[in-house]
C-alpha cells in the first residue's frame, strides 16, 4: 500500500506545528514531513516536537542540508530521534539550495563530492561504526555514537538531477523527490536509482518518497497555477493536482504507479487552512489511496 503524508510547510510559524502534528497523527495520516529551508525552522528541532506530541505518525525531514551540518552532528541528533521515538523518524539528507549555501558561505565547490562521502559517514556512524576518513569535505578521526540507534535505520537522499539519483541508488536507503516530479520523473528517477544500486552491487528495497503540490475548494485550480508559475514550472505536463479527494487520490496513484513508495501532499504556500487540508487528505484521499 502506497503511504500518504503531508508537508507540514515552513511558510507557517512553528507554533503551529504542535495543532497540526496532533491532527495528522489523531486523523490517521501515515506520515508528516517538514523541510529545513533557509531561513525559515530548523529540521531537527521541530521533528523532535513533532515527535514527542504525537504518538504514532511518522515524522520526517526532508531534508537536512549537508552543507550547514557536519555529519557527526547528524548523526548524533538523527540517533537521537531513533532511540527516543523507535521507527518514527524519518531522516533526508541533500545538497541544499546553492543561492542558499552561498549566503552563509557553506557552498560546496563539489556538491556531488560532498554528499557522497557524507552519506557514507553518516550511514556509517548510525550503524555504530567507528569512523576515521580524510575526505575532500568530510573529515572525521576516530569517531563513533555512544547512542547509535538500537536497530538499523534507513538514510534518505533528497536529491534531483542524474548523478545525483544514481549516487542516491549506491549510497543511500532511499530518495526524496521534489513537487517538481511528475510521474514520468518518478519512473526516470527509479531507472537512475536502479543503475546507482546495481553499480554498488546493491538489491535491497529502496524507498521513494514524492511531494505532490496539491490545492482543494473553490479556488484551487487558480492556487496551484499561481504557485506552479512562481516556481517556473507551469509549463511541466502532469505536476500537481487541484481538485476533490478523488482526482487527488487518482494523482496519488499515477505517482504510486510510477515507483513512488510514499506520495507527501504539499499543499500550496498560500493554502488557506492547513488544518482543513490535513482533514482533507487524512478523511478523504486516504481511504481512497488505501
Amino acid at each position: 500500500m502506497t503511504g500518504l503524508g503531508v508537508v507540514f510547510r515552513p511558510q507557517l510559524p512553528p507554533e503551529r506545528l504542535r495543532a497540526l502534528a496532533r491532527l495528522a497523527d489523531d486523523t490517521g495520516l501515515d506520515e508528516l514531513w517538514l523541510w529545513e529551508d533557509c531561513f525559515l525552522e530548523g529540521g531537527i528541532s521541530t521533528a523532535a516536537a513533532a515527535l514527542a506530541w504525537t504518538e504514532r505518525i511518522k515524522v520526517g525531514v526532508g531534508l537536512l542540508p549537508v552543507p550547514l551540518r557536519n555529519v557527526a552532528v547528524t548523526a548524533m541528533e538523527a540517533a537521537s530521534l531513533h532511540r527516543m521515538f523507535p521507527g518514527r523518524a524519518l531522516v533526508g539528507v541533500g545538497h541544499g539550495v546553492q543561492d542558499w549555501m552561498g549566503q552563509v558561505g557553506a557552498r560546496a565547490e563539489s556538491p556531488v563530492t560532498l554528499l557522497r562521502e557524507y552519506l557514507a559517514a553518516l550511514r556509517a556512524l548510525l550503524r555504530g561504526e567507528r569512523v576515521s576518513t580524510e575526505g575532500r569535505y568530510v573529515k572525521l578521526d576516530d569517531v563513533a555514537l555512544d547512542w547509535p540507534p538500537h536497530a538499523p535505520v534507513d538514510v534518505l537522499a533528497g536529491v534531483t538531477g542524474p548523478r545525483s539519483l544514481r549516487l542516491s541508488g549506491e549510497a543511500a536507503d532511499g530518495t526524496i523527490l521534489t513537487a517538481a516530479t511528475p510521474p514520468d520523473g518518478v519512473r526516470r528517477a527509479r531507472q537512475l536509482i536502479g543503475e546507482g544500486q546495481a553499480s554498488a552491487g546493491r538489491s535491497e528495497p529502496h524507498h521513494v518518497v514524492v511531494y505532490l503540490l496539491t490545492a482543494t475548494g473553490a479556488d484551487a485550480s487558480d492556487r496551484l497555477r499561481a504557485e506552479l508559475v512562481a516556481e517556473g514550472l507551469a509549463d511541466v505536463p502532469g505536476l500537481g493536482v487541484a481538485g476533490d479527494a478523488a482526482e487527488v487520490a487518482d494523482a496519488v496513484r499515477r505517482l504510486a504507479d510510477a515507483g513512488a513508495g510514499t506520495v507527501v501532499l504539499q499543499p500550496t504556500a498560500d493554502e488557506p487552512d492547513p488544518e482543513g487540508f490535513v482533514r482533507f487528505a487524512a478523511q478523504q484521499v486516504r481511504p481512497l489511496v488505501s
